[in-house]
């Protein structure tokens, strides 16, 4: 997979593609996206998704390192591992009753290898949104992150995501937050660098 973040293809694309995001760009500099999907680890990347919904950045990450902590240092516990593991213990590490439930459902579906994780570098955008979402606590707006943010896909928009549509809110003066129709209509020119034009337009709040 081309990497696609790189100031001289996605960016450059995009600045000329779209004046706003153009504005964007210049002020942001280089965007920081990977360049290439991750190897392997996507297990590890989903439980930790799970653990993050809904949390602030610090409080999530001590409860990650808490639930880490379960099991020995080192290589990420298998997800049979996970699943074993007494309730009452991943409680203590601060997960509560739902995410637990879903931190196992993940665990017990990759273990019986419900999610063909070695299939996912051949599978679309779309198919895998589909089969992770057959996973307790795992939606779309996951599902998406994780496309942008492990598998590097370079043409994922995230119309579900709040700071997203707040972002083109502010930047091209909207008097709502847009829905999906005008998400996609607004995108047209993007493509096929949604990613970085989303990624772009998160920084552009900061």
């Amino acid at each position: 997979m081309k990497a696609h973040c790189k100031t001289g293809g996605a960016a450059r694309h995009l600045a000329g593609a779209d004046t706003v995001l153009a504005g964007i760009i210049k002020r942001v500099g280089p965007c920081a996206l990977p360049l290439k999907p991750a190897r392997g680890g996507y297990f590890e990347a989903l439980a930790e998704s799970i653990v993050y919904q809904q949390l602030n950045g610090k409080a999530a990450a001590t409860i990650f390192d808490r639930f880490r902590g379960i099991y020995p240092p080192g290589k990420f516990p298998a997800p049979e591992e996970i699943a074993r593991t007494p309730d009452a213990r991943l409680r203590a590490a601060g997960l509560s009753k739902q995410k637990l439930s879903y931190i196992k459902d993940l665990s017990e579906k990759t273990a019986a290898g419900q999610l063909n994780f070695a299939a996912f570098p051949k599978m679309s955008d779309e198919d895998i949104v589909e089969e992770l979402s057959s996973v307790k606590g795992i939606g779309r707006w996951t599902a998406e992150m994780f496309l942008i943010f492990t598998l590097a896909r370079p043409d994922v928009l995230p119309v579900g995501d709040y700071g997203f549509k707040t972002a083109v809110m502010k930047a091209y003066r909207l008097k709502k937050l847009p829905d999906a129709k005008k998400l996609e209509k607004l995108s047209a020119n993007w493509r096929p660098h949604r990613s970085a034009a989303t990624w772009y337009l998160w920084q552009s709040l900061k």
